[in-house]
């Protein structure tokens, strides 16, 4: 092993100080990813107007749910890469390595074909307005054709964070934000290449930071890649990655999949409404990426004490993730309903009374609620560290459920007032569902021994 690859063993040692160190250049890259986003919408907002930004919000949970599979089928996988490191077997871990890339090269293929083949039906699917049709196709279906990168990135920043390193990954991402920043500003701005040139510029970003992860873990990390012995993956090893991988990924396209039938239904609300949720939204993901990346941490920290039969030291690590996700929740609330609007008016440059009027009534609603949303992520993504996988995926039909009936009842009755109580209202029965199970099977799986095959 090279000296300067940079390892951290969480199965000794500080439970709080291993989270945190690993939590914080997490939600630092976390954040300079959202920062893609954020960037788009600024720079589209100023240069091409409100118009833009709703051609953009029209289609953002399409968006998510095509992104996210991508990236979720790595997060499963890594859990397996995570457990193996854990166990400390290197041969597992590097037969885990080479079933990981096996089934990226075979997403790698299928995903932009099946994506850009669907898209337009998908579009009229989501009531996209007809102003704003053509520049949703366009920004969309580039974002599709790149899948292939955000899937490699995702792939090499797992398995970073398998072993502990969630410092390499932050310097790719914000090396790769500021490159899509210059490319926003030269393909929007100077070369007026409209709302596509926003979306290419994150896919190039996107690729300088798979390429940067790539060699890099070639480059210090060789000794966990696979050699041409372990390229025949085991069946049960095989079936495990896929059964991780897929039971994370469709979480994720349940979630997303309710939440696009939600915005075909936000989207008939009209242009304004349209704007104002797009742009709540933006800043509501941003200030999500503290919650994702503490739960991130912990699930890493479990997924390894897991692995090496430490079960001793995962209940205190789940206090401590709970009692951090409570406190930043109350930090967002605060925030939020004092600076909503500035915000708001930052970040897009609107002066549209409306919409300003509306998306800080849709930050303020969902806010209110963010405490919860951290113990929903921790007890999920404790559940997937240990091998539990129906549980999560169950709760994700929650989410599906609750998205029908706002459809079928809550946005016809009430309006943008339905669209904004869905989410919050949503986070409280999954996350009674997800501490209900917890409290049930504790036991169980805390008090016997440690089992490969988990509910």
């Amino acid at each position: 092993m090279k000296k300067t690859a940079y390892i951290r063993d969480m199965t000794s040692g500080s439970i709080i100080r291993h989270i945190i160190t690993f939590a914080i250049p997490l939600l630092v890259g976390n954040l300079f990813q959202q920062l893609y986003n954020l960037v788009d919408t600024m720079v589209v907002g100023y240069r091409l107007g409100d118009q833009a930004i709703a051609a953009i919000g029209a289609i953002v949970s399409l968006y998510s749910m095509i992104v996210d599979f991508a990236c979720d089928l790595n997060n499963g996988y890594g859990i397996i890469v995570t457990q193996r490191f854990g166990a400390g077997d290197p041969d597992q871990m590097r037969k885990s390595v080479a079933g990981m890339m096996e089934l990226n090269l075979f997403a790698g293929i299928l995903l932009p074909t099946l994506s850009l083949v669907f898209l337009k039906p998908m579009l009229h699917l989501m009531n996209t307005p007809d102003e704003i049709f053509g520049q949703s196709y366009a920004y969309i279906s580039i974002i599709c054709a790149g899948i292939p990168v955000t899937i490699g990135y995702n792939m090499f920043a797992s398995i970073l964070r398998a072993v502990g390193n969630s410092r390499s990954p932050l310097v790719f991402l914000i090396l790769s934000s500021l490159l899509n920043v210059a490319l926003d500003i030269l393909f929007v701005w100077v070369l007026n290449m409209g709302i596509g040139g926003a979306a290419l510029a994150t896919v190039l970003a996107q690729l300088a930071a798979t390429l940067c992860s790539g060699t890099y873990v070639w480059k210090h990390y060789r000794q966990y890649l696979p050699k041409k012995e372990d390229l025949r993956v085991p069946g049960r090893l095989l079936v495990a990655l896929v059964l991780s991988g897929g039971s994370l990924a469709m979480m994720s396209v349940v979630v997303e999949f309710g939440t696009v039938i939600f915005q075909s239904a936000a989207n008939l609300l009209g242009k304004m409404y349209i704007t104002a949720h797009s742009s709540a939204r933006r800043l509501l993901i941003m200030m999500i990426q503290p919650i994702i990346s503490l739960s991130v941490a912990n699930m890493t920290f479990i997924g390894q004490n897991w692995g090496a039969g430490n079960k001793e030291r995962i209940q205190p690590a789940i206090r401590l993730s709970l009692l951090m996700e409570l406190l930043w929740g109350a930090f967002v609330v605060a925030v939020f309903f004092l600076f909503g609007r500035q915000l708001i008016h930052f970040t897009t440059g609107t002066t549209d009374t409306d919409i300003l009027k509306n998306a800080v009534l849709s930050l303020r609603i969902n806010c209110v609620l963010y405490p919860v949303l951290g113990v929903l992520f921790c007890m999920r993504n404790t559940m997937q560290a240990m091998g539990h996988k129906v549980i999560p995926v169950l709760s994700s039909v929650i989410e599906l459920i609750m998205k029908l009936i706002a459809v079928a009842l809550f946005i016809p009755k009430w309006g943008f007032i339905g669209v904004c109580i869905t989410e919050p209202v949503t986070w409280l029965l999954m996350t009674a569902f997800l501490l209900g199970c917890y409290l049930f099977f504790r036991k169980k799986w805390f008090g016997g021994k440690l089992s490969e095959n988990c509910v």
